[in-house]
């Protein structure tokens, strides 16, 4: 991933020229008010982070290396919550989100927030790759004064690694110069019961002046308060345990789905019955496994460096194994209750409601969907796929539009989006239901 240098003469607002460093804003307890923030990647994260600022009142530059990303947010089509996308309209009138693939504007900016995706690779090791362009790419610019909070999901030990050792390379010193945090994000998109605005944050600081500084930015973002720890370390390991928590938990809720086949219940009613209890219990549902951008790739982070360590975590791995055999798990649910139907599997009419890894976004980012898709064709099935939020599949494939139950031998409910539309489906001979969410066929089975 290379950095566009050139600056993008469509950026919303007046896109200031380099010139001479801005004025340094008035101090707050010694340090500055952080009035211009950099968001630096304006993906589900820097987005939603560049809105939730500017509503503070933060002038903000948004900073994108993807130029069709850019066009999609002026154009107000970014993948947003009802709430965010009238927030989004209003900062693209009131000129005070600046957009642009130009990163030679971020010394511009009282402080710099990286919100860059860091995904696994195939052989399920982190990828650093844009984390690492984006943390060069700040040092190189990065000016005395300048607060700078990393957010991404990482390896612990990564601010310090990517950040301040080749800022002291530069002669800045952490905590004199320039003020150095991590603070993991906490967004849950397609859930607006959940907006960033009730969910408490964490920060780390590599000193205690960094933390504070990083503390009083941060709680422009939240109501429900910053929750500062001892260092960026404790901050990494906070976010990767997040995620392995609940990797272990939907691997669990997936087996006792199994569980309760066996003995002919409804694992959502066990589990419906099990939240009553008061302490020590945290209700997980099942599905047809896990997508997106945080639990098939996050624990990995934390594996890879414990077997580096020679630490067992036996725990997490088995979730983790678990739920990359749950798709397959799904896949031959579909084949034998096809075969308990007397339908041949080959050219079996299949079609699949769903195919985004959680209701509400279009993110197709390791969806179950689409391995049991493939699973599915490469047993014989002709399969098909409706989903209204994604009218077309990467490779080309259109979702069906006007899909009638009766066509299809097997309905498989993988996601059910929001606003309905899904009547047709009773009308299949056969559902199977993955979300076990679907509930208006009397025929409906679960996986």
């Amino acid at each position: 991933m290379q950095w566009n240098v050139q600056d993008d003469p469509r950026a919303v607002g007046a896109v200031r020229p380099a010139g001479p460093e801005p004025a340094a804003a008035e101090p707050v307890d010694g340090q500055p008010l952080d009035r211009v923030v950099a968001v630096l990647g304006l993906g589900y994260v820097g987005l939603p982070t560049a809105l939730g600022l500017r509503d503070s009142g933060t002038e903000i530059i948004g900073v994108d290396t993807s130029r069709p990303r850019l066009d999609a947010i002026r154009r107000g089509e970014a993948d947003l919550l009802g709430s965010d996308q009238r927030r989004l309209g209003r900062a693209l009138l009131d000129g005070g989100v600046r957009l642009t693939a130009d990163p030679a504007l971020l010394p511009s900016a009282d402080a710099v927030l990286i919100c860059v995706p860091t995904p696994v690779d195939r052989q399920l090791a982190p990828d650093l790759t844009a984390l690492r362009t984006a943390c060069t790419t700040v040092v190189e610019l990065a000016r005395p004064g300048q607060l700078i909070v990393l957010t991404s999901t990482t390896l612990v030990g990564s601010t310090r690694s990517l950040l301040v050792e080749p800022l002291l390379a530069r002669g800045l010193v952490t905590g004199q110069d320039v003020h150095v945090a991590f603070s993991p994000e906490r967004i849950d998109p397609g859930r607006p019961e959940h907006p960033p605005r009730h969910t408490p944050r964490v920060v780390g600081g590599v000193t205690a002046a960094c933390t504070q500084r990083a503390h009083r930015l941060l709680s422009r973002l939240t109501d429900a308060g910053v929750h500062a720890v001892r260092s960026p370390e404790l901050a990494e390991l906070v976010k990767l345990h997040e995620n392995a928590f609940r990797a272990v938990n939907l691997a669990l809720a997936n087996e006792l789905a199994e569980a309760s086949r066996a003995f002919g219940l409804d694992p959502v009613e066990v589990i419906d019955a099990a939240a009553t209890k008061p302490y020590g219990y945290l209700a997980h549902l099942p599905g047809p496994g896990v997508g997106g951008h945080c639990i098939p790739c996050d624990p990995h982070y934390l594996l890879w460096q414990l077997r580096e360590r020679q630490v067992a975590a036996p725990v997490t791995e088995q979730a983790m194994a678990a739920i990359a055999a749950r798709p397959a798990r799904v896949a031959a649910r579909v084949l034998e209750t096809l075969a308990g139907l007397g339908r041949p599997v080959a050219g079996a009419r299949v079609v699949v409601v769903g195919v985004t890894y959680k209701p509400g976004v279009t993110d197709l980012r390791s969806s179950p969907a689409l391995e049991i898709i493939a699973r599915l064709r490469a047993a014989g099935a002709a399969v098909r796929y409706w989903d209204p939020l994604v009218p077309v599949l990467p490779g080309g494939e259109p979702s069906l539009t006007d899909p009638h139950g009766a066509d299809y031998d097997l309905v498989l409910v993988h996601t059910l989006q929001p606003g309905g539309g899904h009547e047709w489906i009773r009308w299949c001979p056969a559902v199977l239901d993955a979300s076990y969410r679907y509930l208006d066929a009397p025929h409906r089975e679960v996986v």
